[in-house]
């Protein structure tokens, strides 16, 4: 049973500590206190505590100790990443906040004011509001995780509350549309570097980089390319496991090449059941040095998959058709990736100017403006055309 302690200080203060104490067998298994200004609030918490540690293990819990935000994402990353098989961006994810020295804190006490504080600190050091509110993003998945599984007794709904402040507050928000394409310039400099690299290289990166111009894939993707998977006569692929917000596993699309990705395809040795059986990673590495040493900045691999997209629409292809070679499901999606340049947007022809009757004019302009010289403007527009 729960008891208050009154202390008097000397400055005229006077506290309430309520004590906890629970006995088994005549011996004392748990203990412990906290201290308010208000009486009453002492025994609204000892009774809500009393209530609290009635439940089943809840003793237990308590005298094993609470575990840490670090340590449930330690237990999460090795129970459920080879069952999941999450994507490299959330792996890496979990593991920065396992480092961040935020989560050393007990995670049955996670309060939204934790949160709040944590996103405000990771804005204050530069991280954007994107990053950070995936921070808790995947924090709430963790502590999900650990009730729904572990029966811990952690609070998710914290999360959603700290989102809800978060975003009122503007510390979170949704990521920046990127929409940087390579120059000429920036390509001839790539081109001309992998040229001479490739001779002494494994990984033929100036056949990789422009087939990713080409292809509008992602670099896993074109490294998970089969020859089995290609089919000659309709010049398609398909990518296996395609990457999908929740139905990754058997998520098999088929894409078309354009001309110019199947003749890179056509080049290729086979010396292995992949066109490019190399480390997605490693074609990363290779293209960031590659930038590195030719000054060029701001500049990643997956900026090509935005050159490709926007290089078909430029090229006259439309919506549905872009499509089958990025296999996006929505134009929303696809639009992303749609960064036109001004000056290649393709040209319609001229609209065709023909005569009409001045009696038709009279009846449908009822006179005056240019109809009344007799001319009707058809816009005669063609069908978007192909250069591929």
């Amino acid at each position: 049973m729960a008891h208050i302690l009154v202390r008097k200080y000397s400055g005229g203060t006077t506290r309430f500590t309520a004590v906890i104490r629970i006995k088994r067998d005549g011996k004392i298994i748990h203990r412990e206190a906290r201290t308010f200004s208000q009486r009453g609030a002492a025994e609204k918490w000892a009774k809500h505590r009393e209530v609290s540690l009635e439940e089943p293990d809840a003793i237990a819990r308590e005298q094993v100790g609470a575990p840490t935000l670090r340590a449930l994402i330690r237990w999460y990353i090795d129970n459920f990443s080879s069952v999941s098989k999450w994507q490299r961006s959330k792996q890496a994810h979990l593991e920065l906040l396992e480092r961040h020295p935020f989560t050393d804190r007990n995670s049955f006490k996670l309060t939204a004011q934790d949160l709040v504080n944590h996103v405000r600190e990771r804005r204050e050091n530069a991280a954007g509001p994107a990053t950070v509110a995936n921070d808790l993003v995947w924090l709430g998945v963790v502590l999900r995780a650990a009730r729904s599984v572990r029966g811990l007794p952690v609070n998710p709904g914290v999360i959603e509350e700290a989102r809800d402040a978060c975003r009122a507050l503007r510390l979170t928000g949704k990521a920046r549309r990127r929409t940087r394409r390579p120059t000429a310039d920036e390509l001839q400099k790539l081109d001309e570097f992998f040229r001479h690299r490739d001779r002494r290289g494994d990984i033929p990166m100036r056949d990789i980089m422009w087939f990713a111009i080409h292809f509008a894939r992602r670099q896993a993707e074109i490294c998970r390319i089969a020859w089995r998977d290609n089919n000659e006569r309709h010049r398609t692929g398909i990518v296996r496991d395609a990457k999908h917000p929740t139905a990754k596993d058997g998520n098999d699309r088929t894409f078309k090449y354009t001309p110019d990705a199947w003749a890179i395809v056509c080049r290729q040795p086979r010396t292995s059941e992949f066109v490019f059986p190399h480390d997605p990673r490693s074609v990363s590495a290779a293209f960031t040095r590659a930038c590195h040493v030719l000054g060029i900045e701001n500049l990643r691999f997956h900026d090509l998959r935005h050159e490709a997209t926007s290089r078909l629409f430029e090229a006259g292809y439309q919506i549905h058709e872009v499509a089958q070679f990025t296999l996006h499901d929505s134009w929303n999606e696809l639009k992303r990736y749609a960064n036109l340049k001004p000056e290649n947007v393709r040209a319609l022809p001229t609209p065709r100017v023909r005569q009409t009757p001045d009696s038709t004019i009279s009846r449908f302009s009822g006179g005056g403006g240019a109809t009344e010289q007799g001319l009707l403007f058809e816009d005669l527009a063609s069908p978007v055309g192909h250069r591929h």
